[in-house]
């Protein structure tokens, strides 16, 4: 038995043993993971479909279907890897006019995204 299963055992686990769970889950990324599997309510995806019609549609097109950035239809999108857009949509693209949007999104509400452009997105309500 380690040093460490004994102070577990002798009761000085408290502090220490939270500790060592959120290391152990900021390492893993087991808490990102965790809440990565919830989706947004109804208003914040009502407000993600706002976003993505006006913001990105903005470069993108109003419809999704190109401008200044590519498409976003199912069709454009349906090879690329779920976790690379969705990593798109949160870091940016450097060296082109793609913004990070992780200011304003976490990883679920972009995994939400993804999961709806590759669907087909919907409109505006």
């Amino acid at each position: 038995m380690n040093s460490l299963s004994l102070r577990v055992q002798r009761g000085l686990h408290g502090p220490l043993f939270y500790g060592l769970l959120c290391l152990v889950l900021s390492v893993t990324g087991g808490v990102r993971s965790v809440l990565a599997d919830e989706l947004p309510g109804l208003q914040r995806q009502a407000d993600l479909v706002r976003l993505v019609r006006q913001d990105c549609g903005s470069c993108h097109g109003m419809t999704l279907a190109g401008g200044l950035g590519p498409a976003l239809l199912p069709a454009q999108l349906r090879d690329k890897p779920p976790e690379s857009l969705a990593a798109t949509i949160l870091y940016g693209r450097p060296g082109t006019p793609m913004p990070p949007w992780g200011a304003f999104l976490n990883e679920n509400e972009a995994k939400w995204i993804v999961d709806n452009l590759l669907k087909g997105f919907p409109d505006e309500h």
